[in-house]
């Protein structure tokens, strides 16, 4: 875990309203909502990176806002996660939705990822990775969209070779 996500989970631990307020935060840009400051402010330590700060409070929202007691299970990136809800939803825009995500630019990029958490509020999400991602959206050679685009699409990929599998008979597997 990420520190500042142990930094998060701590702050949680003290008092529960820091979830609400950091939630609360993502209604507006990130960094913009005064309250939120005695929760991010104090690990950011005096860097003046904008894209930084904004990654923090953004991700600080989307965790308060996916947080839920007791959840169990290995935390999953984004792209594992929305393979495992395509799956288990069947629905194809869960997809289309992923694929704007991998997209989006700087400035669709806070609310497709909240809409995006929002609906894998099923999934145990990996925010330290999606800290670790968005640090680096940016990047020119698009190395965080690929490294979810190949989670999504090798979990879809081992389906299809379990579904060839089953599909072939015994002679022509052993043959």
């Amino acid at each position: 875990m990420s520190r500042f996500i142990e930094w998060l989970e701590e702050l949680n631990g003290k008092d529960s309203k820091v979830r609400a307020v950091l939630r609360r935060g993502l209604s507006f840009d990130p960094g913009a909502f005064p309250p939120t400051y005695p929760y991010v402010e104090p690990f950011m330590k005096g860097e003046d990176n904008s894209w930084r700060r904004d990654v923090h409070y953004l991700v600080a929202g989307l965790w308060a806002m996916h947080w839920r007691a007791g959840r169990i299970g290995a935390a999953v990136s984004v792209g594992a996660a929305c393979a495992i809800h395509k799956d288990a939803s069947k629905s194809e825009s869960t997809e289309k939705r992923f694929i704007a995500l991998l997209d989006s630019d700087r400035d669709q990029l806070p609310n497709r990822l909240r809409q995006m958490v929002a609906l894998l509020k099923e999934q145990n999400l990996d925010f330290e990775g999606i800290l670790r991602g968005l640090l680096f959206w940016s990047d020119e050679k698009k190395r965080t969209q690929n490294a979810w685009a190949r989670d999504f699409y090798r979990s879809h990929a081992s389906k299809i070779d379990e579904n060839t599998d089953n599909n072939i008979s015994v002679e022509e597997k052993i043959g």
